[in-house]
């Protein structure tokens, strides 16, 4: 008898949605891990998280992946993993070639070491506090140079800090630049973070000048927080041009 429903679900889920697949690995015994999600008025949404088979994802993996690192041109990671795991994760990243965007959420205190591994860290204003030591507080883009700058200062290659309604901001090695957000009417945010990071990782992978990626995972981002859900939430290439598109009309 199964024991794991939810692990077939996501595993067909994303072979689905044309992902590969074949490094899932099942733990025996253990349920994947789970989220139980409440959306709020204006889309905005409470978490509590069920970590089940990721804390079974521990530092030797890493060693595993390492060939599937080299032919990548990023590796995405968030905290729901042992921290152990996603600093060995950085670490042969870093040795294989591949570039590396962390989402530091849920939010945790992080090592300079750790950081000094990230070449683009993409917290919003409650994390980037967290990492700082600072009271936690909603900020907005006039605040956003400064937070950046003093993420950035703790090893980071680059910041993007992800503002909600009020777009994101990045600083890095090619300057400063502010990306304001799109104008939708938000009926779930939940994984519009997520959202975010992938579609920021596709265009820096074509190339797009920092302006040009900010702007498309922004609109990655405010198509996702126009549906309900998380996976289905996910727009598509073709979903996201069309509303760039209707958007430069």
């Amino acid at each position: 008898m199964d024991d794991d429903p939810f692990g077939d679900q996501l595993t067909l889920s994303l072979a689905a949605a044309g992902v590969d697949v074949e490094a899932v690995e099942r733990v025996e015994g253990v349920s994947t891990g789970a989220a139980m999600i409440n959306v709020g008025a204006g889309g905005q949404n409470t978490i509590v998280v069920i970590p089940g088979a990721n804390h079974r994802f521990l530092p030797a993996h890493a060693e595993a992946l390492r060939g599937r690192l080299r032919d990548s041109a990023w590796l995405l990671l968030q905290l729901e993993s042992p921290l152990a795991t996603v600093e060995a994760l950085l670490r042969a990243a870093r040795q294989e070639g591949a570039r590396t965007m962390l989402d530091p959420a849920p939010a945790q205190a992080l090592s300079r070491e750790l950081l000094s591994l990230v070449d683009v860290i993409t917290p919003n204003e409650t994390e980037a506090c967290l990492l700082l030591e600072r009271p936690a507080a909603r900020l907005g883009l006039a605040e956003a140079p400064e937070l950046a700058r003093a993420v950035r200062a703790l090893g980071p290659r680059a910041v993007v800090l992800k503002l909600g309604d009020a777009g994101c901001f990045y600083s890095g090695p090619e300057g400063e630049h502010t990306a304001a957000a799109f104008a939708v009417t938000a009926v779930d945010a939940t994984a519009a973070g997520d959202t975010f990071n992938a579609a920021l990782a596709v265009a820096f992978t074509e190339g797009m000048a920092v302006p040009a990626a900010l702007r498309f995972a922004n609109a990655a981002a405010a198509v996702s927080v126009t549906r309900k859900g998380a996976q289905t939430s996910a727009p598509s290439r073709a979903d996201v041009d069309e509303f760039l598109a209707a958007w430069t009309a």
